[in-house]
Formats: structure tokens, C-alpha cells, sequence
């Protein structure tokens, strides 16, 4: 799989009801040194219930300028959450479905605490 298969992927639940779209992918720098760092591994997914479009950096906490760019991209992207990949259950034809019980995390690239909802 390459990650062009993931981006704009539609996200379901285990029992098939729809949660947006997969926006962006989040990974760590965690796994078995290659070269000066280590190897990435794919951490999570950005899911937006309303919008297919990439958040283009401003899920950083903190990013305020251009205040009316900012501004928008918050409101486009309200109820977007991160999801650890391994709370992804399988991949198939456009759909990213998730495994029941999944957890709901800020997208925020500081932010690790479970959301409600």
C-alpha cells in the first residue's frame, strides 16, 4: 500500500457508518535506526467528518497567521481526530474501516489525550 491509497479515503466505523475522510497521515520517528535517524513508522490517521482537503499545516498548535487563513482552516476542519493505525481494521476499495472500540485522539501535533465522542 502506498500512502496516495489512504489520503482522501472514505472512514467507517466497525458497523459501517461513515466518519469523514482520511486528510492526512501521522507518523513517528520510532523504529530501527536508518542512516542519522530512525526508520518512520505510520502512527495514525487525520479523519475530517466534513472535508477531504489537507489541514496544509495549520493542525500545529499555535499557528495563528494569516489570522483569516487560520481561522478558516479551524472552522473547515472542526471535529477532525486522529486515529492510531492500529485501531484501522482493514483497507479496501477507497474505505478505511476501524475496529470497534476505536479511540478518537486531538489532531493536534501536541495534543495525545482521547477526545470525546
Amino acid at each position: 500500500m502506498i500512502l496516495g491509497d489512504l489520503l482522501d479515503a472514505r472512514v467507517t466505523d466497525a458497523d459501517g457508518r461513515g466518519l469523514g475522510f482520511v486528510v492526512d497521515a501521522r507518523f513517528a520517528l520510532d523504529g530501527p535506526i536508518d542512516g542519522l535517524l530512525a526508520a518512520p513508522r505510520l502512527h495514525g490517521l487525520l479523519v475530517s467528518p466534513r472535508t477531504a482537503t489537507s489541514f496544509l499545516g495549520y493542525e500545529r498548535n499555535g499557528v495563528r497567521a494569516p489570522a483569516l487563513l487560520a481561522r478558516w482552516f479551524r472552522w473547515r476542519h472542526r471535529g477532525t481526530f486522529l486515529v492510531h493505525w492500529s485501531d484501522v481494521r482493514w483497507v479496501a476499495d477507497g474505505t478505511v474501516v476501524l475496529r470497534a472500540g476505536y479511540e478518537r485522539y486531538s489532531p493536534g501535533l501536541t495534543g495525545t489525550a482521547p477526545q470525546q465522542g
